[in-house]
């Protein structure tokens, strides 16, 4: 007997056979196309700050820069990848399309760092005589990084939602497997991290990065033509259209329309012929872009359906009104991400000066970076199997809410930021006993292991945390769009990193610290001034993001499937 899935296709476009098409295999082919991308990405990110100091001899500044407005970039452009796939593309192409991409600029990426046209005459970075990377140079280096950047965020964008498209949430049988596709998928994308910052770290410091990235090449070309093999046995559903263009008619709609007068009755506005349980009832909040639901003359051109630029449904402008509450808790996030970015960038730095050897074996600099992914599998398994059942016992609920977890990872980076500023005074000190110039400071790199593990304990709440609330407080119809709003926190955190490093470069040099605090060599900077930086701002932040918290209203709704997985069916109730 055959069934076919309601609202997919096949192919050929022919309604999807179930018995043919989805299901695991086809699930995990999309999989493993991912874990390449993060094994790529987080493999160059977390190591690359070496690169740029050590091979392309750039200023820390500079340097620590350089990665951030790479990793902001590739968060930001999953919008334009979500906006191609919702709009024009669809999933899978955009997928094939922007790895392929991917491909290329990790290519690019191997010959950049092969050929000894593309990089500086070798030297000690800090000589008077050593010059850094020229403008062709860093020109290929930059066309390398943001070809991997546009393929990351095109990637990003589309392979949760391409996943899920093989499971049919209507039955029961398939709904199971798709909650146990996120979990394996959280999992293995963290294996594919924890690989990045080991085995590949180690060969780009040991044995060559023309290995290491050519690795990533090869790697990803292999995964694209599996994804590709399995193109006949994947489910494909209709995009309804970018909500990204679905808020701007709403909001040009209330603005041609901002000198009307809105009716006594709001059930004067204009509501379509959807059925009645899925319309969302009017609130009284942000009553300006109600004026887009008034019925003017011209807007119904053609006599059936209005202009959705000049008249829009009260359950549309209820979903922007929705859109818009996130906001408060989106803006208040941002500055975790800002920490984080320490993280692959000056505590990296920090790493390279300081003694990593055991036994024979020198760990990596890039490689410290392991502590901060094995904090956030740890907090996971912990929070999984101990907190939630002791929570469940104690307060009978199922574990923490979305609020709560977020609010437990902005407290933690701030902790995380405190400890790490107390191990660069520390070895601040080494550093000026021994002389400043020294190149491997008699003080063991274990010392920075509490910045890493609770920034990345921190990760793992928050990350779960904001996920969840971004999926179970958006509208329906707007789930990817809530999605890239939450990746643009990541984003807008990695390029506040780069405006706070310019900005304190520019401020903060004296007679006591010519240089500043963030200084060519960080042995003579102060670094844990800007450390403590960063505390004080999160505090501040923390102050604000508990007032937006304990105000927001959540939606009732049942927990996305998503995070069900991840918290073995964890209700979202949402005050904080």
């Amino acid at each position: 007997m055959s069934w076919t899935v309601a609202d997919a296709v096949d192919y050929k476009g022919s309604p999807a056979d179930k018995s043919k098409t989805g299901g695991w295999i086809p699930a995990t082919l999309i999989l493993g196309i991912e874990i390449i991308e993060r094994l790529s990405t987080m493999g160059i990110a977390v190591n690359l700050v070496t690169y740029l100091g050590g091979t392309m001899h750039l200023p820390s500044s500079s340097s620590a820069n350089i990665v951030t407005d790479f990793m902001g970039t590739s968060f930001l452009l999953c919008l334009l990848g979500g906006f191609l796939a919702d709009s024009f593309l669809g999933r899978y192409k955009t997928i094939a399309i922007f790895a392929l991409i991917q491909t290329l600029g990790t290519g690019m990426l191997t010959l950049a760092t092969s050929l000894p046209q593309l990089r500086p005459p070798p030297c000690h970075r800090h000589d008077a005589n050593c010059k850094p990377a020229n403008g062709f140079q860093m020109g290929i280096l930059y066309l390398a990084l943001y070809l991997i950047a546009l393929g990351t965020g095109g990637l990003k964008s589309g392979v949760s939602g391409f996943g899920t498209d093989q499971f049919d949430e209507k039955d029961e049988k398939e709904k199971a497997q798709m909650a146990f596709f996120f979990n394996r998928f959280f999992f293995f994308i963290s294996m594919g991290t924890l690989t990045a910052v080991t085995v590949l770290v180690y060969i780009q410091d040991e044995v060559g990065r023309i290995w290491a990235y050519g690795v990533c090449s090869v790697a990803m070309f292999i995964a694209i033509v599996i994804f590709l093999l399995g193109t006949k046995t994947y489910r494909y559903k209709k995009s309804a259209g970018s909500p990204i263009v679905q808020i701007f008619q709403v909001i040009v709609a209330a603005i041609k329309k901002r000198k009307m007068d809105l009716p006594y009755d709001v059930g004067m506005l204009y509501e379509n012929t959807t059925p009645e349980d899925t319309r969302i009832q009017h609130t009284e909040e942000f009553r300006t872009l109600d004026k887009a639901a008034i019925v003017a003359e011209g807007d119904f051109e053609d006599h059936s359906a209005p202009n959705p630029w000049k008249l829009s449904s009260v359950t549309r402008v209820e979903e922007v009104k929705m859109m818009a509450r996130l906001l408060p808790i989106w803006a208040t996030t941002i500055i975790f991400w800002t920490t984080y970015a320490q993280m692959i960038t000056f505590s990296v730095e920090q790493a390279s000066t300081m003694e990593r050897t055991i036994g024979n074996f020198q760990i990596p600099a890039g490689s410290l970076t392991v502590f901060f992914v094995a904090a956030i599998l740890i907090t996971l398994a912990v929070y999984d199997r101990i907190i939630m059942p002791l929570w469940k016992k104690w307060k009978g609920k199922p574990g923490f809410t979305n609020l709560q977890r977020i609010a437990i990872g902005l407290v933690l980076s701030v902790i995380g930021m405190a400890a790490a500023a107390l191990a660069e005074k520390e070895r601040l000190a080494v550093a000026k006993s021994v002389g400043r110039h020294t190149s491997t400071l008699p003080i063991s790199v274990f010392v920075l292991i509490p910045q890493f593990f609770l920034v990345g304990a921190g990760e793992a709440f928050i990350y779960t945390g904001q996920l969840d609330f971004f999926i179970t407080q958006s509208p329906k119809g707007m789930k990817t769009m809530s999605t890239g709003l939450f990746l643009t926190t990541l984003s807008l955190g990695f390029f506040i990193s780069s405006f706070l490093v310019s900005l304190m470069k520019k401020l903060t040099k004296s007679n006591a610290t010519p240089e500043g605090w963030l200084a060519d060599n960080i042995n003579y900077g102060r670094l844990d001034l800007f450390y403590w930086l960063l505390a004080a701002l999160g505090v501040i932040n923390f102050a604000i993001y508990l007032n937006c918290a304990t105000g927001y209203k959540p939606k009732k709704a049942k927990s996305a499937t998503a995070m069900e997985t991840l918290h073995h069916g964890n209700g979202a109730e949402d005050k904080c």
